[in-house]
């Protein structure tokens, strides 16, 4: 069933876009090919012949599918020749109801804008990227004089300059830890870095120079910093014979702890050279793509070359792919991918596509310069295309492998819990507080291919009939509040996010209090079961409780009881790093947060003046205008606060 979308707004860039709505009235409720065809003919009477985006929507406003074209009439208007189109295209015209269209500059544009929707509605009719999950880069800062080297993921907003994408968050911070050994960088934030009055233990394991207390001095750490981005920016084995020459210099000088310590160093940039897993020496910055396929699924792997350096692979598994070429896929996988990681110069691709010149065109502005896509045929670049492609045939073979298991596991669940079909949406609810502070709850949401992350949920129990502790009360506060909403935001179970098994870390008390707050809300067909541990919470032993009063056991073997162990021990997980979040917080708290309009910098302004929050509360009217920037009026708004009627 395809998703329901919101429809937030278009780009902001009136010059390339201008969208439009043309809509057609369903005369039957059951979709109808000849329906949807006069829905189209409907549109194709007022759409112009230039380049743009347009999306097919059906009768809910769904979008079911975000197409380009160079002439958006004379495109539209193939999908009303039925008999030409194959059969995936004519049950999406049979579906079709309205359609969106958005106008652009160019046919590049159009390709940019494609790839943003794509992204953002995940329509049913196209390939879809399936990585929500944004790349880690590394940020050397440069808004401070001792500059910092830190993991950076989302929007690149912070002054400095961003080196990546690395495959993985993993491969990002070995990256950084041998970084650091080799350049004596800090990577402590600014605020800990001017408290500091001694090193702290990362200069005693030689991974940091120690600037914030004087041990290296402005101009030396800005050398190491310049050694950095040579040896980020491909200048690595420049930046080895530096190093070599300056060990060798102070061995002679008989130097030895500067030389032992330009050896360990040596040793670093050798190990970060050493862990690379494919020899792209002189390639400079290069992204390398191969696809596989077998049985209709299909795996594009992907190197990450950097200065030379290999920076990671990672595989890809794009969906909806059925009856469509292999370089049409490589093509919509490619403009997604890039749509938010910016593209090197240089595209290396085991096959052609369709519309290359026009793919090189769109990248070009966020690469900086020209893109060029080759397809290698000889010599080391071929090689390397090669590797790539053994590397996609080995990740499908496991990700089937993988996948057969799961389908294996999933009919054994449909079968214990006597479903006629597998479940697709499995949400499992934990709580998780102490002595009942900072209490709330958690869900987490599975599906036959694993854990849905951007699904998560959490509610802070904040109801005042909820008593602190009472985790049948707060079970009922949780399930009110999800439900209840799912009641009035689809209560016909059309888009997809009403489960077909509920899981509850609990017995019988928490089933119990679940059941009667579903049947309040009128909801009685749900699939609820707790889960309970065995005896003295022996893990392995749990017991499975329905609302019918069974209590059923699994052998410890079974892999259905590994699999239902594992969602629950991913809704405590979650459960128990959200509270641990909230309870940071509120240790962090301030009694100044209360007063409206006093920011995190005015905040900081006060404390940093009279030390304490109460040093606040006690200080005059005077006083507090004495603190530097803070102003009379915010002055006045503080002492108000704490002398009320005064």
């Amino acid at each position: 069933m395809p998703r329901r979308s919101d429809t937030p707004p278009e780009p902001q860039s009136s010059e390339r876009f201008h969208e439009g709505r043309a809509t057609f009235t369903m005369t039957g409720s059951q979709p109808d090919l000849d329906t949807g065809v006069a829905a189209i003919r409907e549109v194709v009477q007022t759409l112009p012949s230039t380049p743009g985006v347009y999306r097919m929507l059906d009768a809910r406003g769904d979008v079911l599918y975000v197409g380009k074209a160079r002439a958006l009439k004379n495109r539209v208007t193939n999908y009303t020749a039925v008999d030409r189109l194959p059969l995936r295209l004519k049950r999406m015209v049979a579906q079709t109801r309205s359609m969106t269209i958005v106008t652009t500059k160019s046919e590049a544009d159009a390709l940019l804008l494609e790839a943003q929707l794509i992204k953002r509605y995940r329509p049913p009719y196209n390939v879809l990227l399936r990585d929500d999950k944004s790349f880690p880069f590394i940020l050397l800062r440069d808004d401070h004089d001792f500059p910092r080297i830190m993991k950076h993921r989302g929007a690149r907003k912070a002054q400095g300059k961003y080196y990546g994408p690395f495959a993985s968050a993993g491969s990002v911070n070995t990256t950084i830890n041998a970084l650091q050994k080799l350049f004596l960088l800090r990577s402590c934030n600014d605020g800990f870095f001017a408290r500091r009055d001694r090193p702290c233990l990362l200069y005693q394991i030689k991974r940091c120079s120690a600037p914030c207390v004087g041990r290296i001095d402005k101009a030396d750490y800005e050398e190491l910093v310049s050694e950095a981005r040579d040896f980020l920016g491909g200048k690595s084995t420049a930046v080895q014979k530096k190093i070599e020459s300056q060990m060798n210099a102070a061995s002679e000088a008989l130097d030895f702890e500067r030389a032992a310590m330009l050896r360990d160093r040596l040793r670093a940039a050798t190990f970060i050279q050493g862990s690379q897993a494919i020899n792209a020496e002189g390639l400079g910055n290069a992204d390398i793509f191969a696809m596989a396929t077998k049985a209709g699924q299909v795996a594009i792997q992907a190197f990450f070359i950097r200065g030379g350096q290999n920076w990671g692979h990672r595989a890809f598994f794009p969906s909806h792919t059925e009856g469509l070429a292999e370089g049409e896929v490589m093509q919509s996988f490619l403009a997604q991918f890039y749509e938010e990681v910016p593209p090197p110069r240089l595209l290396l691709l085991d096959r052609a596509l369709p519309e290359g010149a026009l793919l090189c065109e769109a990248l070009r502005e966020g690469a900086g310069g020209t893109v060029e896509i080759a397809i290698p045929q000889r010599g080391d670049r071929r090689r390397l295309i090669e590797q790539a492609s053994r590397n996609a045939v080995e990740a499908l073979e496991r990700r089937q492998a993988e996948s057969g298991a799961k389908a294996k596991v999933m009919r054994e669940l449909a079968e214990f819990l006597e479903l006629a079909e597998i479940p697709q949406r499995i949400e499992i609810y934990d709580n998780s507080h102490i002595q009942g502070t900072n209490a709330l709850g958690a869900m987490v949401v599975a599906g036959p291919e694993g854990f849905l992350k951007n699904q998560y949920r959490k509610w802070n129990i904040k109801r005042p009939d909820t008593a602190p502790g009472d985790d049948f009360a707060m079970m009922r506060e949780v399930f009110s509040r999800r439900f209840g909403r799912a009641m009035e935001e689809d209560p016909d179970r059309q888009n997809g996010t009403w489960p077909d098994l509920v899981l509850i870390d609990g017995g019988k008390g928490q089933l119990t209090a679940v059941r009667e707050t579903l049947e309040e809300l009128g909801i009685e067909d749900l699939l609820l079961v707790g889960v309970s541990k065995g005896p003295d919470r022996n893990a392995g032993r749990e017991t499975f409780h329905f609302v019918d009063g069974r209590e059923l056991d699994l052998p410890v073997n079974s892999s259905v009881l590994f699999h239902l162990q594992r969602l629950r021990d991913e809704a405590h997980r979650f459960a128990i790093g959200a509270h641990r979040d909230k309870r940071s917080r509120a240790i962090t708290a301030s009694p100044l947060d209360e007063i409206a309009g006093i920011g995190p910098a005015r905040k900081r302004a006060l404390l940093l003046h009279f030390g304490t929050a109460g040093k606040v509360r006690a200080a005059s009217l005077e006083d507090l205008q004495c603190a530097p920037g803070v102003s009379s009026a915010v002055a006045q708004t503080v002492y108000d606060f704490y002398h009320p009627g005064s």
